[in-house]
């Protein structure tokens, strides 16, 4: 981990245990410095941090302000529940940000049901993960209800979709799920027919074979299940091969800087996005912001992603549920400020996020603005836009 984003980590956590901030109202946080999406986690906490200053500043919740209290996971799920745990039981969190990936929250929001604490994922997609629980939340849409709008952008821009093939990692929940269910059900319902699949492990530095099979298949495009890192030594291979089809993906590629790192190799990739700095003046401050502190911590980053996006407005959300629900982080009351911070969010109806506008689903996920963006020479250029629910 970068040195500096270390210390801000470090620092963060140790401003914890101060006797000074005893009656600060805690948000625990489960953070992933590695693992398959380790990229898309590195800066959630500085974009959590300035919904923080920004509530405080404020006057915070009836006078108290919020911090945040971090369990680093390591993208392992047996870790991100010994965080959660540790978060509910030992710093009496009222409410919990994360876990980052769909791996952890298959195991987090169960644990967390059974202690009674609300855990909102910015990132998890996997289909139906928080369907079965009341306080398991995520302010992440359906990864089939997103690439459903790859595919309709696909179509009424007339680009070539008339067969596919399917690349995707077989050692992560989601890359795996992307690759078996969603990516071919959605595409074969939009009328491309699938020609086949090739498989590879996340950490696979050599894809020439895959590449070779997809050269064989030569499809119009080919949807890439996987984290972003595979996903741009794929598309380096497939150029390097002279494979021409049209990369497409969902949500789990949406690294800010892919388009930036696999440069004109992934010239024609689209992919969906929950969150484009163009859509108000509220989420081009936010960037703005985020990338000066991002670079204070000595990080490249040249745009926020939709997950630090939504790892703000999450913190806006809890802000919100604890003012309307009166919160007062009183230890006696404890669980029934849990329990009403929960049902205040499930009842939250078009909330102002820097997304747009945004409520939460009987099944957990937040209904969401969808925004396909297209790769051009190292940038991301809007090419579809579907309202929160369409």
């Amino acid at each position: 981990m970068n040195s500096k984003l270390a210390g801000f980590l470090v620092a963060s956590a140790a401003l914890a245990g101060t006797p000074a901030q005893a009656q600060d109202l805690r948000l625990g946080y489960l953070p992933s410095s590695a693992g398959p999406f380790a990229t898309l986690s590195r800066t959630n906490e500085i974009a959590a941090q300035i919904a923080i200053d920004e509530i405080n500043a404020a006057g915070g919740i009836a006078g108290r302000k919020i911090r945040i209290i971090s369990f680093d996971t390591a993208g392992k799920p047996d870790q991100a529940v010994v965080g959660l745990r540790k978060l509910a039981e030992d710093d009496k969190a009222l409410a919990v940000i994360g876990p980052l990936s769909s791996a952890e929250c298959r195991v987090v929001f169960p644990a967390g049901e059974r202690i009674g604490i609300v855990a909102m994922s910015m990132a998890s997609s996997a289909p139906k993960l928080a369907e079965p629980f009341t306080y398991g939340l995520r302010n992440t849409s359906d990864e089939g209800y997103m690439f459903q709008r790859v595919m309709k952008t696909l179509q009424e821009k007339k680009y070539p979709i008339a067969t596919g093939s399917i690349a995707y990692a077989t050692d992560d929940v989601i890359s795996k799920t992307m690759g078996e269910a969603v990516l071919p059900s959605i595409m074969k319902q939009s009328g491309t027919e699938v020609k086949g699949s090739v498989t590879f492990q996340t950490q696979a530095f050599d894809l020439a074979a895959q590449a070779s099979q997809l050269k064989a298949l030569a499809t119009d495009v080919i949807g890439v299940g996987s984290g972003p890192e595979p996903a741009i030594r794929l598309a380096q291979e497939l150029r390097r091969q002279g494979v021409s089809g049209r990369l497409i993906a969902g949500s789990t590629v949406g690294d800010s800087e892919l388009a930036r790192r696999m440069g004109a190799d992934g010239n024609g990739t689209v992919i969906p996005g929950t969150f484009y700095p163009g859509v108000s003046g509220k989420a081009q401050k936010f960037e703005e912001e985020f990338i000066k502190r991002v670079k204070a911590a000595g990080l490249e980053r040249s745009a926020a992603s939709q997950f630090d996006a939504a790892t703000y407005d999450i913190v806006q959300f809890y802000a919100y549920a604890m003012k309307e629900a009166k919160v007062t982080g009183d230890a006696a009351r404890l669980a029934d400020e849990r329990t009403a911070i929960r049902d205040t969010l499930r009842a939250m109806k078009g909330y102002p996020a820097l997304e747009g506008p945004i409520s939460f689903g009987k099944n957990g996920d937040a209904l969401k603005p969808v925004y396909v963006l297209e790769m051009q020479d190292g940038r991301w250029n809007l090419i579809g836009t579907y309202p929160a629910g369409s």
